[in-house]
């Protein structure tokens, strides 16, 4: 029986340890920029499904009549841009493909 409460104290700890080093939202999308720091501005149109950009990059949107800036700091994965966009900014889902650069040790660029 002591073994079984060991295990399960250790299990407690551990999941304790992790919730610690969980992801935030910036850690995983990235993070709002200021509209000067954007490297390019990309329009997007009632019929824009996908856009592309690099891990890093800085990138001015604009829908709607309405603009934000988003920097792709977080992980270089796909999302739909709607998660990170300001309310009502997007009428339709956009998904966003966040490639990775040769400045990420991969492939990219």
């Amino acid at each position: 029986m002591k073994t079984f409460a060991k295990a399960v104290a250790v299990l407690a700890l551990s999941a304790a340890s992790l919730s610690a080093f969980a992801l935030t939202n910036a850690d995983r999308y990235g993070e709002a920029a200021s509209p000067a720091a954007a490297e390019r501005t990309i329009v997007i149109g009632p019929n824009t499904q996908w856009v592309n950009v690099n891990h890093r990059e800085i990138v001015k949107f604009v829908a709607n009549g309405r603009e934000f800036t988003w920097d792709f700091d977080g992980l270089p994965q796909s999302f739909d841009l709607k998660q990170v966009a300001p309310q009502g900014a997007l009428d339709h889902s956009v998904r966003v493909y966040v490639e990775t650069t040769s400045e990420d040790g991969g492939l990219g660029e």
